[in-house]
C-alpha cells in the first residue's frame, strides 16, 4: 500500500468519531447523493484501486447465490464443492470468505476473477450508489478500510 494510502487511512482512524457524528448528521440530507457521487468521481480519477486493495486483503464480501453459480461454473467447480472450498456462513447467515486476503487475489492486487467477482466487490466502495443514507453505517467502516473511501470523506466533511 502507497504511503499515500496509508495515511489517509491513519487520518481516517483519528477522525472515526467526526466522520460518524458527519454522518448521523447527514443521514437525511437530500443531497448527500450529490455529495458522495461527486467526491467519488474526483477520489478516483487520482486513486487506483490496484495501488492497494486492502479491501481485498482484509474484507470478505457477501456471496450471493448467484454469485456462488457463476464462480463455480467459470473455476469449473460443483457450487458445493465452491462453497466448502472458499466460503462460511458468517452470523447473519451470509456466505463469506473463509479466509482474509481473498483467495482470488494475485499478488500485483488484481483479482484472477475479475470478471465473475461476487456482485458486492463490483459495487464496492458503494460510494457511487443512491440512497446512500441507507449505507452509512458500512461507509463509516469503509473509511477504515478503503484510502478512496477515506479520501471521499475528506471531500465532503466540513
Amino acid at each position: 500500500m502507497k504511503s499515500t494510502h496509508r495515511a489517509l487511512l491513519e487520518k481516517s482512524y483519528g477522525r472515526s468519531k467526526e466522520v460518524k457524528a458527519f454522518l448521523r448528521k447527514n443521514s437525511k440530507n437530500k443531497s448527500l447523493d450529490r455529495l458522495f457521487h461527486r467526491a467519488h468521481e474526483a477520489v478516483f480519477q487520482e486513486i487506483d484501486c490496484l495501488d492497494c486493495a486492502n479491501c481485498c486483503k482484509t474484507t470478505s464480501p457477501i456471496f450471493r447465490d448467484s454469485d456462488i453459480r457463476r464462480i463455480a461454473k467459470h473455476l469449473r467447480m460443483k457450487e458445493f464443492h465452491f462453497v466448502d472450498t472458499y466460503l462460511r456462513l458468517d452470523s447473519d447467515q451470509d456466505y463469506v470468505l473463509k479466509e482474509s486476503p481473498c483467495a482470488f487475489l494475485n499478488s500485483d492486487n488484481g483479482c484472477s476473477i475479475y470478471d465473475k467477482r461476487p456482485l458486492a466487490c463490483r459495487e464496492y466502495p458503494h460510494t457511487h450508489r443512491k440512497n446512500m443514507f441507507q449505507i452509512l453505517d458500512i461507509t463509516q467502516r469503509n473509511a477504515l478500510i478503503c484510502p478512496a473511501v477515506a479520501s471521499i470523506m475528506d471531500k465532503i466533511m466540513p
